[in-house]
């Protein structure tokens, strides 16, 4: 996939699994906070501390108040098809005054970022992402600086990852409005480029941003991102020695990961990883670089899809047992809640 060149060291490329077997190492404590969803995808909180949550194939939006989910929104305007549907989902850093909420979805000829006010229509603000059954990235959230970020796939169209002037495989920045962010490097909406299918973002207490990523055949990676760079696909997966493209922080074997959703929390980047059925713990030092990651609920729960800081503090986590590739149980999909 992509490789990265920036000034912090690359101290590893490969995760090596410290915990291994159902139940071994885990948290010290994991409820369950609510039931038999089907195919959770991206959560978000509100200013009085519930959750918003995404259906990918429903396009329902839940809110989650204790454990109880209710429908508060369906987005009509989604497609769901193969990976594609209703995706990612922000909510306005001025929620209180504004009421805004982002919602990232699968149209019927692209993928959309769109905001509306609960019990309101959709308004498209981004339109034209490439869209197909695989690929569609997805996964929006508003950064340190205010800003609302989104991820996209190259839609199986590997050329269009290093072209700017496509929106496929980019991380995109942009402001409440979807017009491009003051200082994007390239002047339009593109942030960074050389991506595959990013649908993981999160930033630590320092500013600095991270990204997971899937990788075609060998490497899933976590990227530091940084504005204008070039993340190499598909000229790289993994690591390589081209001074053009940067390289990731870490890679996992396709089968250990294909990371999802991904959250800082207590000075560890969480990995929601879908084939390999766990939440990937990987320490963060105060230089940049990275600790050796452990795989935690390993085969425990299945494919986790997300995973996001609650304002309880703890780290909530998403099954996706139901989206066409899982083995359900007969209380999935899940939210879970630990402490870490």
């Amino acid at each position: 996939m992509k490789q990265r060149h920036w000034l912090l060291p690359v101290l590893s490329v490969t995760a090596t699994v410290l915990t291994t077997g159902v139940g071994a190492a885990q948290p010290d404590a994991v409820r369950t906070v609510v039931t038999k969803l089907a195919a959770p995808w991206g959560v978000a909180f509100l200013p009085d501390g519930s959750a918003l949550v995404t259906e990918r194939d429903s396009t329902r939006v839940l809110s989650v108040r204790g454990t109880t989910a209710t429908e508060v929104a369906r987005i009509t305007e989604a497609r769901p098809s193969g990976e594609g549907g209703l995706l990612g989902i922000a909510v306005s850093p001025r929620y209180a005054t504004d009421g805004l909420v982002f919602v990232y979805y699968t149209a019927a000829s692209d993928n959309r970022i769109a905001r509306f006010k609960l019990g309101e229509r959709p308004q498209p603000l981004v339109t034209g992402i490439p869209k197909a059954g695989v690929h569609n990235g997805g996964r929006l959230a508003f950064g340190p600086d205010g800003l609302l970020y989104a991820s996209t796939g190259d839609a199986g169209r590997t050329s269009l990852s290093q072209d700017r002037g496509s929106l496929g495989g980019k991380i995109l920045r942009m402001t409440a409005d979807g017009a491009p962010a003051p200082g994007n490097p390239f002047g339009s909406l593109v942030y960074s480029l050389g991506h595959r299918n990013v649908q993981g973002m999160a930033w630590d207490t320092r500013g600095r941003m991270y990204a997971s990523e899937f990788g075609q055949n060998r490497l899933d990676e976590l990227n530091r991102i940084e504005s204008g760079k070039n993340y190499g696909w598909p000229q790289c997966e993994g690591t390589c020695a081209d001074p053009a493209f940067t390289n990731p922080l870490r890679t996992w074997s396709t089968t250990e990961a294909s990371p999802s959703g991904i959250a800082v929390y207590k000075d560890n980047v969480y990995l929601a990883a879908l084939r390999g059925q766990a939440l990937w713990q990987v320490p963060l030092n105060p230089d940049g670089s990275t600790g050796t990651p452990r795989a935690l609920f390993r085969g425990e729960y299945g494919r986790l899809r997300d995973t996001a800081v609650a304002p309880d503090g703890t780290l909530w986590v998403l099954t996706s047992n139901r989206d066409g590739r899982g083995d359900p149980g007969p209380d999935d999909d899940r939210i879970l809640s630990t402490d870490g």
